[in-house]
């Protein structure tokens, strides 16, 4: 588990998250309520609230946690594949399949940690050449994919490689890298 935002490093608020982020990848978005959350940190759900106002500061703390968790992911996949959608492209998937829960509440979330975002889009930005347009377009195409694989939306015995390459070969830079 990465580093939490200052504040949530140490003691209580630190137990609460990583509990959080245990029952949420364990049983998913639907058992994440203040009081599973208490019992698995064995408090009672008022202790809770002394650290965090309500769920939602929960789930805001808990997608900071993931978008810095991506960030450091494809900040690595950067410096591994300088400038390539590919390397990108397939460290987000690979990143988001392995935490399926905390994918899907981290974008879902009505809330998300300016920071932890714009640190998360920095090496895609970077990888489109500065262009904001390209950017947006190749995460919409990212996160579409992984949203669609996550909650099985494509039709048995899709080859989901070839879409993958095919999505990634549309944005790849000309001369600088292809599809595979």
């Amino acid at each position: 588990m990465s580093d939490l935002a200052p504040g949530l490093t140490a003691g209580r608020p630190r137990q609460i998250i990583a509990a959080a982020r245990t029952l949420l990848e364990e049983e998913g978005a639907e058992a994440l309520t203040m009081r599973r959350l208490a019992d698995r940190v064995g408090v009672k759900a008022p202790t809770l609230y002394k650290h965090f106002p309500d769920k939602s500061s929960v789930v805001t703390a808990l997608a900071g946690e993931m978008l810095r968790e991506t960030a450091g992911v494809l900040e690595a996949a950067e410096r591994d594949h300088p400038g390539s959608f590919v390397g990108l492209a397939t460290a987000y998937r690979a990143h988001a399949l392995a935490h399926p829960h905390l994918y899907l509440l981290t974008m879902g979330s009505a809330v998300l940690p300016v920071g932890a975002a714009a640190a998360a889009a920095a090496p895609l930005f970077r990888a489109a050449g500065g262009d904001e347009g390209r950017a947006r377009a190749a995460w919409a195409f990212a996160h579409g994919m992984v949203v669609l694989e996550l909650n099985g939306r494509f039709l048995p015995g899709t080859d989901l490689a070839a879409a993958w390459e095919a999505g990634i070969a549309a944005f790849a830079v000309r001369g600088r890298e292809g599809a595979g």
